[in-house]
């Protein structure tokens, strides 16, 4: 089952240095924002908007460039709450290591960061198409990428991954999309993109010699 983390704490930092990174960025920014009053009972969206959040909400004193191409990677590493913040995290630190494992840490920090970016850019899309506005942040597009590489495992590298483990990849992915259609308030095309993403980028990044696994 390689989902299942045996690690010992200096252990994980040495197998898995990236997802601890982006596990630290989160924090960090999440305390940043704590700090400046983005979770105050009365604070609003430009707090986030102010410190890299995606959005497509035009004329907010203060904030220009909702859409600004940095923030489709900035809005990556904000999160909208604690539970937020606390869900996404367990979801890497539980989820994603064996992808930095098989891929190694160039191509996995690649596979990572792409998916975040090109769900956010789908998101973009799909709410101006619906003519509906959103602010967006959250590491979930990132991490439905690492979902969706784990679904072209199961699908097409099955011998690398035992069949608990292929069974806990189709229910990841069920439930995740399940429940953001039933939860309020989530970046539904988000998730759908960063799974997207993921699955073709794997495919691509396992045919090119970036970087090098652990154990080569």
């Amino acid at each position: 089952m390689i989902f299942v983390r045996y690690e010992k704490w200096n252990q994980y930092l040495k197998f898995y240095p990236i997802t601890a990174l982006m596990v630290l960025i989160n924090v960090v920014m999440f305390i940043v924002l704590a700090v400046n009053g983005a979770y105050s009972r009365d604070a609003s969206g430009s707090i986030l908007l102010q410190y890299g959040a995606l959005s497509n909400v035009v004329g907010v004193p203060g904030i220009a460039e909702v859409d600004a191409p940095w923030r489709y990677l900035s809005s990556v590493f904000l999160h909208g709450g604690f539970e937020h913040l606390l869900f996404n995290c367990f979801a890497i630190l539980v989820f994603l290591p064996p992808l930095e494992r098989l891929l190694g840490h160039v191509r996995y920090a690649f596979l990572y960061l792409a998916s975040g970016i090109i769900a956010n850019l789908i998101s973009m899309g799909a709410y101006n198409r619906a003519g509906e506005y959103f602010i967006s942040v959250g590491a979930s597009g990132a991490i439905y990428g690492g979902y969706g590489a784990f679904l072209y495992m199961a699908l097409f590298q099955r011998q690398k991954m035992d069949k608990n483990s292929r069974q806990t990849v189709y229910i990841l992915l069920f439930m995740g999309l399940l429940l953001s259609f039933a939860t309020p308030n989530v970046n539904i095309w988000a998730h759908f993109g960063g799974a997207i993403a993921g699955f073709f980028l794997y495919g691509l990044l396992v045919r090119l010699p970036l970087g090098k696994k652990i154990g080569e």
